[in-house]
């Protein structure tokens, strides 16, 4: 066995460190993504894109008036 080569030590770090600055820099995006999602969530002073629930409009109340003959 002692024949055979020592694994070289510097490889293996740098392969370690490389993994965990990936993983690092992986986690830091998703943490700022979701603290600006979170942003925009709670900012009330942005008015809905479209209103919800029922609206009369003149095709809703002319379908109405056939319904009522």
């Amino acid at each position: 066995m002692s024949s055979q080569e020592k694994p070289d030590a510097g490889r293996r770090r740098f392969l370690k460190a490389a993994g965990l600055a990936s993983t690092a820099a992986s986690t830091a995006l998703i943490i700022d993504n979701t603290s600006a999602n979170q942003t925009d969530e709670t900012d009330e002073t942005k008015e809905p894109l479209s209103p919800k629930g029922y609206q009369e409009t003149e095709h809703v109340r002319r379908f109405l008036k056939t319904l009522r003959n």
